[in-house]
């Protein structure tokens, strides 16, 4: 018998039998139970629980499964939790990264091979996981992009570009509150992409803030929660293909046996976003803060300090691991806007290109499968044809966000980027503002000055790694056995969902676990309580939307989320003063979240009403608890 490395209580592995004989039985013994086995599939196959002790009898020859390595399945949330404590403790963000990833190994070494497997488990953190988690494309290119993006901002930082931008909007930018506005709002309008979006708007607003008097802190927040709520619920976003996917492997199951809920998946996201409670109040919470001028808790700590003149924080940064070299423009050159305004431009609509080129193309391929006889000749015949596709595209909004959906980022991101770095490069020897030779050694200062950002990024990708083999996100999604009452479903989904983001740092791997046992969950309580239809999939809209909403909270509150690391890089501010002073704020939008607007509109208020509940509760809280930001 072949048993897989890690067992895990509780969760189900594949053990292969071979050597067996031609004429394998049709029944088996189990300690003297009677089995018989599946002969539907290439293998005959029987599923059981074995238990301490049991034997498995095959013509005679015994097995005893392997009961004394089996991992208790609790343990599979000690690595992410370790790592976030220590990093919140010790502030020290590395170091608990790797402890969190050798614990994990450790645990899974000292089940396979004894005491020697904790030796093993410390090795396993370069040999496996950190080597896993680089042998990924997805991955890979978000380095590049990351790296080709520090090299492009230290270039147009030499050559004058982003003095000029900073003179530019400094012109009505004036203060605190205008710069945060300005923030905000180029925050809101990158929205088809949450890296691009951290990326671009931290690195370009960073030098306007700083002069600002505007604390890291504060832009690293107001870039991290205006890049997932926005491309969590706009229509047409890198986000939104993974997102349909997920809700319709819930659906399927729903739908197994019968057809329950004939309802189209796009047609269901757009219901649900009437009920994204947090995404839409984190931010209405972040516009009236910085209207109001008003912050509390730490935050309004590094706001205080921030307008004394010190902008990043000198307790905790004796090397700010995310800030970029300081790179003053060449001297006596011209401040161009231009400089800095092309390439970043070009990274954006570089960006929505590329998703369109990859999107079309995937289509095309997609469309050629169903008939290699078809002839293509423009997107136009592509666009037209969508409708053979099982994927949403009824109106033009269906069609875009289908699109965009099989689109592939990575590759838009990475055209763009190099794209822009191409264009900087040209801009600034056609100026004559350096030679060839400063150029490219200002660009490689840029990338150098990425690298330790991305070495906590490759370690919480890997920490993942460890999550998923562990199976952590099982073990919390355990949390949903028992009855519980129909009205509050969407409160422990958004609870569920943002405990399992916060655990495993990724909001797309907590919506490709919690959706497809959710909803099918969901939907059976609702039926088991006898609803009509009508009643019914108004929860059921809002289940789906607290899966996506508890997934954002639970990354913004991480400390192992990869889009906040990069909001930490991007905005130059170190890693754990963002995660701390971010988490206050985000816990209080998801705690109103919850009972301003997702139980009551389980209970029947009308979303609307809900929505204007909240605002009121936070306009509350800000009054009542905020205080201005002066020295």
């Amino acid at each position: 018998m072949d048993y897989p490395e890690i067992i895990l209580d509780g969760v189900a592995v594949d053990v292969s039998i071979t050597n067996v004989g031609e004429n394998f039985p049709a029944i088996i013994t189990v300690n003297n139970q009677k089995i018989e086995l599946d002969f539907s599939g290439e293998h005959p196959s029987f599923s059981h629980k074995f238990k301490k002790g049991e034997t498995l009898d095959i013509e005679g020859y015994k097995f005893n499964p392997p009961t004394n390595r089996v991992i208790p399945l609790w343990m599979s949330i000690l690595p992410p939790l370790f790592a976030i404590f220590f990093a919140l403790i010790y502030k020290e963000v590395i170091f608990s990264l790797f402890s969190g990833i050798f614990l994990g190994g450790a645990i899974i070494g000292y089940y396979d091979s004894g005491f020697l497997g904790i030796f093993t488990g410390f090795l396993r953190v370069i040999d496996t996981y950190i080597i896993d988690a680089l042998n990924d494309s997805g991955h890979l290119s978000v380095i590049v992009f990351s790296v080709l993006i520090g090299g492009i901002v230290a270039l147009i930082s030499r050559n004058g570009g982003m003095k000029g931008i900073v003179n530019g909007i400094v012109k009505y930018a004036k203060n605190a509150r205008s710069g945060q506005l300005t923030t905000y709002f180029l925050g809101l309008s990158i929205f088809f992409d949450d890296y691009a979006n951290s990326l671009v708007v931290g690195n370009t607003m960073r030098a306007i803030t700083d002069k600002l008097k505007i604390s890291r802190e504060k832009l690293a927040y107001i870039v991290d929660s205006t890049a997932a709520p926005v491309a969590a619920i706009a229509f047409v976003t890198t986000w939104i293909g993974a997102e349909l996917g997920y809700i319709q492997n819930g659906l399927d199951k729903i739908n197994v046996d019968s057809m329950q809920i004939d309802e189209g998946v796009y047609g269901i996201f757009l219901n649900s976003l009437a009920y994204s409670f947090y995404p839409i109040l984190t931010l209405f919470f972040m516009f009236y803060l910085i209207w109001r001028e008003k912050d509390f808790g730490s935050m309004l700590t590094a706001e205080k300090r921030a307008r004394a003149g010190v902008i990043v924080n000198p307790e905790e940064n004796d090397g700010d691991i995310t800030e970029l070299e300081d790179l003053e423009p060449v001297s006596n050159i011209p401040h161009r806007a231009i400089n800095a305004i092309l390439p970043v431009a070009i990274i954006v609509l570089g960006t929505l290109l590329g998703l369109l080129v990859t999107g079309f193309q995937s289509l095309e391929s997609n469309l050629l499968n169903l008939n290699e006889n078809a002839n293509y000749q423009s997107w136009s015949d592509i666009w037209n044809d969508m409708h053979l596709l099982k994927m949403p595209a009824d109106t033009f909004g269906q069609k875009l966000g289908s699109l965009i959906g099989v689109s592939d980022s990575y590759t838009a991101l990475l055209w763009a980027s190099l794209t822009s770095m191409f264009v900087a490069i040209l801009m600034t020897l056609s100026q004559r503002i350096m030679n060839l030779q400063d150029t490219v050694e200002t660009i490689i200062k840029g990338f150098k000055s990425m690298i330790p950002a991305l070495l906590i990024l490759i370690l919480a990708w890997s920490l993942a790694l460890v999550t998923e083999d562990m199976h952590t996100a099982s073990f919390l999604a355990h949390l949903i056995d028992g009855r519980i009452s129909p009205w509050l479903i969407p409160a422990f989904t958004f609870v569920l969902a943002a405990f399992v983001a916060f655990s495993t740092g990724s909001s797309w791997s907590t919506m490709a676990l919690v959706y497809p046992l959710i909803l099918p969950a969901a939907w059976l309580l609702c039926m088991n309580e006898s609803m009509s239809p009508d009643i019914a999939m108004p929860i059921f809209y809002n289940v789906v939307s607290s899966v996506l909403a508890g997934s954002v909270l639970g990354d913004h509150c991480s400390p192992i989320s990869d889009t906040t690391i990069l909001s930490s890089l991007a905005s130059g501010c170190n890693h754990i003063d963002h995660v701390r002073t971010q988490i206050p704020y985000a816990l209080t939008v998801g705690t109103i979240s919850i009972f301003a607007g997702t139980i009551p509109s389980a209970l029947g208020l009308p979303p609307l009403m809900s929505f204007l509940l909240a605002f009121l509760v936070i306009i509350g809280v800000v009054e009542i608890f905020g205080k201005k930001s002066v020295a």
